[in-house]
């Protein structure tokens, strides 16, 4: 059983697309089919459906792929275990970013990255929409949020600290709040799908709806709402630590935190076989932000 079909036939499983996953290990779109055929007139079975549009496993595919991952694996251990097993990532690594973390924290720190791996190319997607990985082809997500059990895996690459602020403006004019309670009284700027505030008070666990006159599904919309003096609101530091530093924003009910459990996550489709694209990817932006990112820290 040739490495090189095994190699392929993994990738494939990952980007549903023979001429991706072969330009990927340098391969042309022919020779690419040809291994495929080649591995599957091997094993006497058919691994793949083939459309105009995309190629996804059959049955015998899915029992299979798990082996090919183990096999790959265990002899990138045995070439490890020689010193034989440095591999130096290459082909184009497709990643997704939410659209403002992206453009803040991601662009700037990739001059680094690709200086550090040459042979590497970046094809960076930037939005706001939970995209499917698999069906998009892409090898790695960066995700804001709360994970929910799925079948991705996922590396934390950063906390993900949540604070209520305002602006010295609004506040002079309407007051600061000192306990959750009072956010009642006063325009709270919603970022859609995070209008409930859980606080954790000397009384327990409280939760307040946050009501104002403008909403938006776009995290610096309502960043810069608040600047302007619309209203207080929630926001991750990665988003406001400038302007908290600036004066811009004042951070509010510094005393009552908010309960959150979401993070910054890498995740990548399941598989034992890691690309050491990917891996570079992850392991570099976690030493990147670390555990008391920039944005934190000052």
């Amino acid at each position: 059983m040739n490495i090189d079909h095994l190699k392929l036939f993994v990738r494939l499983a990952a980007t549903h697309n023979i001429s991706m996953a072969g330009k990927e290990l340098g391969l042309s779109p022919a020779v690419s089919s040809s291994y495929i055929n080649k591995l599957e007139d091997g094993l006497g079975v058919r691994l793949v459906h083939r459309t105009t549009r995309k190629v996804s496993l059959t049955q015998e595919g899915l029992v299979f792929l798990p082996h090919a991952e183990e096999v790959l694996s265990n002899i990138d251990a045995a070439r490890a275990s020689v010193g034989a097993g440095k591999v130096s990532p290459s082909g184009t690594l497709r990643v997704s970013a939410p659209a403002s973390f992206g453009r803040m924290h991601l662009i700037p720190a990739l001059k680094g990255f690709l200086e550090k791996y040459p042979d590497l190319n970046i094809d960076l997607r930037l939005s706001d929409s939970i995209i499917d990985l698999v069906e998009g082809g892409f090898d790695i997500a960066i995700r804001d949020a709360e994970l929910n059990d799925s079948s991705l895996i996922a590396r934390k690459l950063a906390p993900d600290k949540r604070i209520i602020c305002a602006s010295p403006d609004y506040i002079k004019t309407f007051g600061e709040p000192t306990t959750p309670k009072d956010l009642r009284n006063h325009q709270c700027l919603t970022l859609m799908g995070l209008e409930s505030w859980t606080f954790e008070t000397e009384h327990g666990l409280q939760t307040v709806k946050a009501k104002g006159n403008f909403r938006t599904d776009n995290g610096e919309a309502v960043r810069d709402a608040s600047i302007s003096g619309l209203g207080i609101t929630l926001g991750s530091t990665w988003s406001v630590y400038k302007y908290l530093q600036s004066g811009a924003l004042v951070e509010i009910l510094k005393y009552t935190p908010l309960v959150s459990n979401t993070a910054i996550w890498a995740v990548y489709p399941s598989s034992r076989l890691l690309a050491p694209k990917v891996r570079a990817f992850i392991d570099y932006f976690s030493k990147y932000y670390g555990d008391l990112p920039y944005w934190d820290s000052c």
